[in-house]
């Protein structure tokens, strides 16, 4: 099989591209001329230099590919370029599709996110559930939405892309948890915000075999929810903290939490900074829950992945040996 991977060098796009050489595959991937490579330093991948919306460089990238796998997007809460979220993940994974559909390959999957159903206000849903948070919660909860509608109108005009929707995404070289887990290890962080916030959690592997599953067996239009589960920030701590003696941070007050985010989130659109706290990074510790159930993949696509604790343990591991 010849598969492409948009957003090879991502965190995402790299383990899959990995995945794909263990199995014998080609590998084709799209990154910018700007992109760091390091994550793909001991692969084989031919790469293609250019952007989501380079359509020229997309039929390039899809030449005599089997398969296409998208994976690339902007992903970052708090304070954004709104107008570069929506060029990057609603036009370009339009592009994408679109393009895919000129060249007739023989599947697309499409990584979205379970942030499409919005807010679920803690219920539990599947596949089937439909959106009832009327707003959205960020520019990339909305892009995102906009993305998967899109996707879909295509799967109805006869595309053959499948949806995968993972929850949270792990691994040992994961950009956003990843240095909070090293510093937690190194005992220096004593005081965290929202240990009740709930989370679900993929290994990133596990998610890279999901993907490959989707494109195997899964039928045209069809959505995935991968998650292994979800648990709360304080009790993921706890798992992660329990072999290195180390107890999960204290609770920080939440009214302090919040003013410390309304002060910050306009010093960091007056000074151009990404602040640890602002207005949405505080709705997402406090006041967004979505919770979901991954059977569906689990029967219809034979996914196997590891557990939750053993996913937090594995990486909390592998992270001690560079301490």
């Amino acid at each position: 099989m010849k598969a492409l991977v948009t957003g090879a060098n991502g965190f995402t796009g790299s383990h899959l591209v990995r995945l794909l050489e263990q199995r014998g595959d080609q590998v084709v991937g799209l990154v910018r001329k700007s992109s760091n490579l390091s994550r793909l330093a001991d692969t084989q991948v031919h790469l293609v230099y250019g952007d989501l919306s380079d359509r020229e460089a997309l039929r390039t990238a899809m030449q005599g590919v089997d398969i296409v796998f998208h994976t690339a997007a902007y992903v970052e809460l708090g304070l954004v370029n709104a107008a570069e979220m929506e060029r990057v993940n609603v036009e370009g994974t339009r592009a994408v599709m679109e393009v895919a559909k000129e060249v007739d390959v023989a599947k697309v999957v499409y990584c979205s996110t379970i942030g499409v159903f919005g807010d679920t206000q803690g219920q539990v849903v599947d596949e089937t559930f439909q959106r009832t948070q009327k707003d959205f919660s960020s520019a990339y909860d909305r892009t995102k939405y906009d993305a998967q509608v899109f996707v879909d109108q295509m799967a109805q005009q006869g595309l053959p892309v499948v949806s995968v929707m993972p929850s949270g995404i792990f691994g040992a070289d994961d950009p956003h948890f990843i240095p909070v887990l090293r510093q937690f290890l190194k005992g220096g962080l004593k005081l965290w915000a929202g240990g009740d916030r709930v989370t679900g959690v993929v290994h990133v592997d596990d998610l890279a075999m999901a993907m490959i599953l989707a494109a195997e067996r899964a039928p045209t239009g069809e959505h995935y929810i991968i998650s292994a589960g979800d648990l709360t920030t304080r009790e993921m701590f706890q798992i992660v903290g329990q072999q290195a003696g180390i107890a999960a941070p204290t609770e920080a007050p939440k009214a302090l939490v919040r003013l410390v985010g309304n002060i910050l989130d306009p010093l960091g659109r007056l000074f151009s900074w990404q602040p640890p706290l602002s207005r949405e990074r505080v709705h997402y510790v406090y006041d967004r829950c979505v919770r979901v159930d991954a059977a569906k993949a689990r029967r219809e696509l034979n996914w196997q992945p590891r557990s939750v604790a053993d996913t937090l343990t594995e990486i909390a591991q592998a992270v001690q040996k560079t301490l």
